[in-house]
């Protein structure tokens, strides 16, 4: 019926190209138009105006020899003061986008290691970007937006860039466990250190009130008891502290079985070790 009463409609975001015997004649804005056909007027097209998206899976090489997929998202739309060099001027927008997106990443991406592709993939969409804004303009097309959407290594390559950052994480976990483990040797041999100095500190303790109270014994003795000498008096004392030794075995039920010589004469000849002994310290001191 439109084409009867030769009445066309342009949706909105949309062009018409009108053209009369063949020859380009207007571009149509959304709305109504009239097109007299028997005057030689025909549509020959409609012409998206809005923002189209074009995804490239591009494959190359790095600098370390890696193949490498990347994908780029490109963002386009035709401009509507150039709508007849849009329409008329490319026969496939997408492949000639493709081609050029080809060529850039082919250029840039084995320039770089793989590394440097993931942390410089901000500068190859701007690369792309520039090269379609230039050649496309000319066509009547404008770049909207370029993003690199995904980098993809081979699968063999994660594999080993995954364990040689597990491997990385392991090691820096192992030295800090053995770090760990120093400090707490340290501070256990600290810890032991001032232990036996606390211990020595309690046994010359020890020592020193046992001799403070043998000698005051020994004055005491010898105070009291008229015509004793020193001698008697230490011999009294290792007497009784040997029966209190042999009490403390006897009474004891976890030790072992000790044989020693009993009777006076073995008392009296463990008095002259002690004091021999304590005599020849002496003379070498």
């Amino acid at each position: 019926m439109g084409n009867l009463l030769c009445c066309v409609q342009v949706d909105q975001s949309t062009v018409a190209i009108t053209e009369q015997f063949g020859k380009y004649q207007d571009v149509l804005q959304p709305g109504c138009h009239c097109l007299p056909w028997f005057l030689g007027f025909q549509l020959a097209g409609h012409l998206s105006l809005r923002v189209q998206q074009l995804d490239v899976r591009c494959e190359t090489k790095t600098k370390d020899n890696v193949f490498v997929n990347v994908v780029a998202s490109i963002q386009y739309r035709a401009l509507a003061d150039k709508a007849n060099d849009a329409f008329y001027r490319l026969t496939n927008t997408k492949g000639q986008i493709q081609a050029y997106v080809f060529d850039v990443i082919r250029a840039s991406v084995p320039k770089l290691n793989l590394d440097d592709v993931f942390e410089q993939k901000n500068e190859i969409a701007r690369a792309v970007e520039d090269e379609l804004e230039k050649a496309m303009s000319a066509y009547g097309y404008e770049i909207v937006q370029t993003l690199i959407v995904d980098i993809e290594p081979d699968e063999h390559v994660k594999r080993a860039m995954n364990e040689i950052n597990a491997a990385a994480r392991m090691r820096l976990a192992a030295n800090e466990k053995a770090e760990a483990e120093k400090i707490l040797q340290i501070k256990r041999a600290e810890g032991e250190a001032e232990s036996k100095y606390l211990s020595g500190l309690g046994i010359a303790r020890q020592r020193q009130a046992i001799v403070d109270g043998l000698r005051d014994s020994v004055l005491g003795f010898s105070v009291n008891v008229p015509g004793t000498s020193a001698k008697d008096v230490m011999d009294m004392v290792l007497l009784t502290q040997y029966f209190d030794t042999m009490k403390e075995i006897g009474a004891s039920s976890k030790s072992s079985a000790v044989f020693l010589p009993h009777g006076p004469g073995a008392v009296r000849d463990v008095a002259s070790q002690i004091r021999d002994g304590l005599l020849q310290a002496s003379t070498e001191h």
